[in-house]
């Protein structure tokens, strides 16, 4: 087992309080707020478009720990041991693009969204590139993938990020997702499958980023909520009729999560399909404060840190009946 570097920070009271009314009970809580100050494990998954997971995983445990811990998804590994800093990120099969860093709960958007060779595909909000390179590989590098991203740095990275990964059929564009997805509706292009992992306020993120217990804000939430239905709601537009799309954040806030799938529910021609992912899910919550939601919120696939010992996680698949 690998020794990881733990952090403490108090979390805001109300935090506190929105955390302990979504878990059950004051074990829940503790469990939570136990692993939330530990660092994340060191998870990387295969890059098959350059080499084969069995070659991959015989190569890294001549110099690392390493465990395939889910035998229906070989690519996905664990290096179990301490490593050095940067020691995964220098390492040669990293620079030749053999593995991507991906933390597991990262993995499940793209696994959800389950991507077949040949589909026409759209990934909305796309930097750093780890679900795109994902779904890349699982599409063998066929069909057409299009990566969009807003400002010129994140394009940087997401451009590195494919070009290492040798992920050849994608189609990187730089706009506003919102007008983005208008454009393609106005020109007749409608998605087999669209992923859109929405900017959130990253409340999952507390393993990885200590800094998120300083910066939290309710306010944040709230507005991020607003810009999430109106991402989704013109996602929809430019997906065909029978199309599926996986929306996700890796927050925890109902304002970012059901509330958004409740929008989708009551205002389009949609249905939440049921997922199946390798990590331990809790289903969507129903009720937060004065809101009672759609009960297909039950579908969703809520992650949590202490079940999987994970980051933190939500992830919803739609399957559009009618075209927008």
């Amino acid at each position: 087992m690998s020794e990881r570097k733990k952090y403490k920070y108090d979390m805001k009271p109300l935090f506190e309080a929105r955390i302990r009314k979504l878990l059950n009970g004051d074990n829940d809580f503790d469990a939570f707020e136990k692993i939330v100050h530990v660092g994340p494990r060191s998870f990387i998954r295969a890059n098959t478009l350059k080499i084969d997971s069995d070659e991959l995983f015989e190569r890294l445990n001549k110099k690392w720990k390493v465990i395939r811990p889910f035998s229906e998804y070989k690519e996905i590994m664990l290096v179990d041991q301490k490593l050095m800093p940067g020691e995964l990120g220098n390492a040669i099969e990293h620079l030749l693009g053999y593995y991507y860093i991906q933390e597991i709960s990262s993995m499940m958007s793209a696994i959800a969204l389950d991507v077949k060779p040949g589909d026409f595909v759209l990934d909305l909000c796309a930097s750093p590139g780890s679900k795109t390179t994902q779904m890349a590989a699982m599409m063998e590098n066929t069909g057409t993938l299009i990566a969009n991203d807003l400002t010129i740095n994140r394009i940087k990275i997401l451009s590195a990020n494919l070009e290492r990964c040798g992920a050849s059929n994608c189609i990187i564009t730089r706009n506003d997702a919102f007008s983005l997805s208008v454009r393609f509706r106005k020109a007749g292009l409608f998605f087999d499958k669209i992923l859109l992992d929405a900017p959130c306020s990253g409340e999952g993120t507390l393993r990885s980023s200590p800094s998120t217990f300083i910066t939290w804000n309710q306010k944040v939430v709230k507005n991020l909520g607003r810009q999430q239905k109106k991402l989704i709601a013109n996602a929809f537009g430019c997906l065909k009729a029978g199309g599926e799309l996986v929306y996700s954040t890796c927050t925890h806030s109902p304002e970012e999560n059901e509330a958004v799938v409740d929008f989708a529910l009551k205002n389009f021609s949609v249905n939440v399909e049921k997922i199946n992912l390798p990590l331990k899910c809790r289903q969507g919550v129903e009720e937060w404060g004065d809101n009672r939601f759609d009960g297909n919120v039950k579908k969703c696939c809520r992650i949590y840190p202490h079940d999987n010992d994970s980051e933190g996680f939500f992830v919803a698949k739609f399957k559009l009946r009618e075209e927008v």
